[in-house]
């Protein structure tokens, strides 16, 4: 008697998968993170330096409490990415008008072109990424996003 074959798989069905709200957010993220690496590499950026920086640029004096928050980064590992901005020369760090024992954090002139130059860049690639949706859809889809972890 002739042994039986193990069955082949002809077409993959990953429906279940493909109904899934995570599935489909990490695969649309890691679809726009690979361009993003691409991208950015020459700006010395991943995307969560870009965002600390995005933040800084569009919120100076914003604190690393602040940063934390809006981000979702543990402080300990806030720290060494803003000092290594800080060795960079991207960022500078000064007195909180407000609150003595907390430090408002600013871009210095080389930090502010870096970001005209990277956000310049994320605008092109996000077009890019997203080009097989129409602006509404594009709208529709970042406000559905935003109320899953807003």
């Amino acid at each position: 008697m002739a042994a039986k074959l193990p069955p082949t798989v002809e077409k993959v069905d990953a429906s279940y998968l493909e109904s899934l709200l995570g599935y489909n957010a990490s695969r649309a993220s890691l679809a726009v993170v690979t361009v993003f690496l691409e991208r950015m590499a020459v700006y010395g950026m991943k995307p969560v330096n870009f965002s600390v920086l995005s933040l800084i640029t569009h919120n100076p004096g914003i604190t690393s409490r602040q940063l934390c928050s809006n981000l979702g980064i543990l402080p300990p590992n806030l720290v060494g990415m803003l000092n290594a901005l800080e060795q960079r020369e991207l960022i500078t760090r000064k007195p909180h008008p407000r609150d003595g024992r907390a430090m408002g954090l600013h871009l210095t002139a080389a930090g502010h072109k870096l970001m005209l130059d990277a956000e310049r860049t994320a605008t092109a690639l996000e077009g890019e990424v997203a080009s097989r949706l129409s602006v509404s859809e594009l709208k529709t889809l970042i406000r559905l996003l935003q109320k899953i972890y807003l």
